[in-house]
């Protein structure tokens, strides 16, 4: 076996060893975050979705898997990734407002009963800060899907939010394990909405 192999079975393995902790760490709060997502669909409110840099991507792939579909050919449900808008998003940062990229969609989308639901890859983002508090504003509950444990962010959440906080995790190793919490989370969405 050569270096390269090596190196690909090392990554292989820690990726097995992170996505067996985030199981102990988060498998036993996914289903009632599920539920909420469940709930604010049945009561006709929509899921708005957000996150920085690749953290996006799971964004997308959150709310693309709820409007399209996941495993199931269904109904489409009402997702908006607020990242995936590229001259939404420039034409607010043009006027020197990268911190309300997020809040200003928000506050014009969103309606109490929606729901929001903030990927953080690393826990510090000022932009993601504001959309949770103009979120909290239109009384819409806010679920944070977090690589780290403690952020910034974490202090902003009220009684009636969720968290789902991996162990310290950098974006590079979280982003797979992102991807595969958001999976279960349209999974038992579709299960619980159209059957399994």
């Amino acid at each position: 076996m050569n270096s390269s192999e090596e190196s690909v079975n090392q990554w292989f393995g820690e990726h097995m060893e992170q996505t067996a902790m985030a199981a102990s760490l988060v498998a036993d709060r996914i289903p009632a975050v599920a539920e909420t997502l469940v709930d604010t669909l049945l009561n006709d409110g929509k899921i708005l979705t957000c996150a920085n840099g690749s953290a996006n991507t799971v964004a997308q792939y959150l709310s693309t898997s709820l409007l399209g579909r996941l495993d199931q050919d269904r109904p489409g449900l009402p997702a908006i990734n607020l990242g995936a808008d590229a001259t939404t998003y420039s034409a607010i940062c043009r006027d020197n407002r990268f911190n309300e990229t997020f809040a200003r969609q928000v506050t014009a989308l969103g309606k109490p009963g929606d729901t929001l639901v903030v990927i953080v890859d690393d826990g510090h983002k000022a932009n993601l800060i504001q959309a949770i508090q103009a979120a909290h504003e239109r009384e819409i509950r806010v679920i944070v899907i977090s690589a780290k444990e403690k952020t910034d962010i974490t202090s902003l959440l009220q009684p009636h939010d969720q968290e789902l906080a991996l162990n310290d995790l950098d974006p590079v190793t979280a982003m797979p394990i992102l991807m595969l919490v958001s999976t279960a989370l349209c999974r038992l969405v579709e299960e619980s909405l159209f059957g399994g």
